[in-house]
């Protein structure tokens, strides 16, 4: 394959092809005809020697070649809306952007209000959507700018995409004001020993999902006491006020509930929670003073 030869604007129409599953849909996007597209994606067929895209029942199935050309082709783009893009000012006060952030389900119950609130005061014209994306997924969602930024437990390996710290975090467990331990003393801490009597209760939320909690139950010998798995943080406080559970929670979201006892745990595993983006991002005004305004009310420092 020879560089020269090749039109780049056809990479336009691979990109939208790749984003939109469909040579209509990426036509309109390009306000190009179907048969002008068709005929762009023939002639991309004939550079690269492969299909790059195959019909089947279900739409477009791309090709393994495809898949390695396509999401450098759209960072590429991206970088370069963004480098045109990025000379003119932003103005938060006549801005009607709409910011698309991912946030699992505890995450947009500790950190939406706020920034709700924000937006409201600093940038009132602007709208906000939480476009919930599993953890695996956060990259591509990026590369493609299905959503701006992220915040979660989160570092994808992923070329282009960046991770910057908020701040750590560790669980600690909730109960009943009026549990007691099965045994032992009762104080601030709970010893291994209290937790292998108790009944436990863990989340297990799809996006920015990650195992620290399962792993150290099972460093503890621990994980035979999980009587309950939920997907939501959310359903935990009802869960343990209504019984004997004891549930395992970051500590942030403790400390916003009202109601329980919070406990701290032995070996409670740290962790630390990441505002991510991608990198053809960086020159985008808007996208900078969302960075910086979720850094602003967000970011903690590390606690010795």
């Amino acid at each position: 394959m020879n560089f020269r030869q090749l039109d780049l604007n056809l990479l336009r129409v691979l990109a939208a092809i790749h984003r939109t599953g469909s040579v209509t849909a990426a036509g309109k996007t390009l306000s190009l005809s179907q048969s002008a597209t068709s005929n762009a994606l023939a002639r991309l067929r004939q550079y690269f020697g492969d299909e790059l895209f195959v019909r089947s029942a279900t739409g477009l199935h791309r090709t393994r070649l495809c898949e390695q050309v396509a999401p450098a082709v759209l960072a590429h783009l991206a970088s370069l809306e963004a480098l045109v893009t990025g000379v003119e000012a932003f103005d938060p006060l006549g801005s009607r952007a709409t910011w698309r952030l991912s946030l699992s389900d505890l995450g947009e119950m500790l950190f939406l209000p706020q920034l709700t609130a924000a937006l409201r005061q600093r940038a009132p014209g602007t709208r906000v959507s939480n476009i919930s994306v599993a953890a695996p997924a956060v990259a591509a969602a990026l590369e493609a700018r299905e959503i701006d930024c992220a915040i979660g437990i989160l570092q994808p390996p992923h070329r282009g995409v960046h991770a910057e710290p908020l701040f750590r975090e560790q669980y600690v467990a909730i109960t009943a004001p009026g549990w007691k331990p099965p045994s032992g003393r009762r104080g601030p801490s709970l010893t291994q020993a209290q937790l292998a009597g108790a009944a436990l209760a863990v989340a297990s939320p799809m996006a920015t999902f990650h195992s620290s909690v399962e792993e150290m139950l099972v460093k503890l010998k621990l994980a035979e006491r999980i009587v309950l798995r939920a997907r939501h943080f959310g359903a935990l406080p009802e869960l343990v006020t209504g019984s004997d559970l004891l549930a395992i929670v970051p500590a942030m979201y403790a400390a916003s509930l009202r109601g329980v006892r919070t406990w701290q745990l032995p070996f409670a595993p740290h962790y630390e929670v990441r505002l991510v983006w991608h990198a053809s991002t960086a020159r985008d005004p808007a996208q900078q003073w969302l960075r910086e305004l979720l850094h602003e009310l967000f970011e903690r420092p590390a606690r010795p």
